[in-house]
């Protein structure tokens, strides 16, 4: 098996699945003491940890399923108008944008698109699109730290500070953001930002992070979690933490994932997936006579390559096309239409070398060659 798409789901390590397998069974030992009394200090103590990684305290941290929650609570919570608008670029991820055609269709509020084009040749195209597209109307603008299907990585802290001197609210979607880059949220300086943990950081799924800048937090904003309970208007992040009676074991179990990633080399496994990414993007391009579709400074551990054959560009062929890949070559990468083509995309992780791009190379050779 050649497995070359980590940034979809991740993968959970055993240390990670037995850290998380106590905390359940602590729940199971006594779920009153557990609930009432041991919950609310574990799940600190937890988001401590994490905020190490991302240079704030722990109290800035909110935990939430996935980012897409993370994202779903802050708009859902904004009170629009209809003469409200809402930014995102042309490469926003699916699963956002029909957040915010909720979102708006609730409060009569527009979502805009602002044009990032692809291929790409520098990150001055991205502020100058988003630019474009703000208006005196725009409340907020939703920005991917790193775009899902084109796999670019924003300037994002640029594009936040032109958005603060327009008095217009960030929220980045950093999906792919934690383990894959270096973070430090109050350098980047937005309103709001949420990551997923099981991605790069190899968390157990369902755990990720909303952070609010400690301004908001300080004025008790009025950002709630998709799911109210009973800490309803309590200080930011109590209300996230007790969202009733679920699971919390992949939260909980979070500093294990941490110290996983720091035992495979913290930044330095950063460094080292971005370099074998971008020396495999390199090695199929080559394979496939292609060009750079944007330039390394704009690129992490994952990349996105055009599919080297004419087909309709539709969601139904492109996942034809990574069954066909899976079940014929047993090489699992990311497939997908975008903007009227299909691409696919790779990742690299600490369980990936450079001869798994040469399987994929050969896979798609022999599909043309068919």
């Amino acid at each position: 098996m050649t497995f070359l798409n980590h940034g979809s789901f991740g993968a959970t390590p055993r240390c990670v699945l037995r850290s998380q397998e106590r905390w359940r069974l602590a729940l199971e030992r006594q779920p009153l003491r557990f609930m009432n009394d041991e919950l609310g200090s574990g799940l600190r103590a937890a988001a401590g940890e994490l905020g190490g990684l991302l240079g704030v305290p722990g109290e800035q941290l909110a935990f939430v399923e996935n980012a897409t929650s993370g994202i779903n609570a802050v708009l859902r919570s904004l009170h629009l108008e209809p003469d409200d608008e809402i930014v995102a670029t042309s490469h926003v991820y699916g699963a956002v944008d029909r957040t915010l055609d909720f979102v708006c269709r609730r409060s009569g509020a527009r979502s805009v698109h602002a044009n990032v084009p692809f291929p790409i040749q520098e990150p001055a195209q991205v502020t100058a699109a988003i630019q474009a597209a703000l208006s005196a109307k725009t409340r907020v603008l939703v920005l991917d730290h790193i775009t899902s299907p084109t796999a670019l990585i924003l300037p994002i802290a640029e594009i936040t500070a032109l958005c603060q001197q327009q008095g217009i609210q960030v929220l980045i979607d950093g999906a792919h953001g934690p383990g894959m880059v270096n973070l430090d949220l109050l350098k980047i300086g937005s309103d709001w930002y949420t990551g997923n943990c099981h991605k790069w950081l190899c968390s157990a799924k369902g755990c990720a992070f909303l952070w609010a800048h400690p301004d908001l937090a300080a004025s008790r904003q009025d950002i709630h979690p998709v799911v109210i309970s009973h800490q309803l208007d309590e200080p930011w992040p109590a209300e996230f933490d007790a969202i009733g009676t679920r699971d919390y074991s992949a939260w909980l179990s979070v500093g294990e994932a941490l110290r996983f990633h720091q035992k495979l080399g913290g930044a330095e496994l950063r460094q080292r997936n971005r370099r074998l990414a971008l020396e495999g993007a390199e090695l199929l391009r080559s394979e496939l006579h292609q060009e750079a579709l944007a330039p390394d400074s704009m690129l992490g551990s994952i990349v996105t390559l055009r599919w080297p054959e004419e087909v309709d560009a539709t969601v139904e062929v492109a996942a034809r096309l990574r069954r066909e890949l899976w079940a014929e070559h047993r090489v699992e990468v990311a497939v997908f239409a975008f903007d009227g083509q299909i691409y696919f995309r790779i990742s690299a992780q600490a369980y990936n070398e450079l001869a798994d791009y040469q399987q994929l190379a050969v896979a798609l050779r022999n599909r043309r060659g068919r």
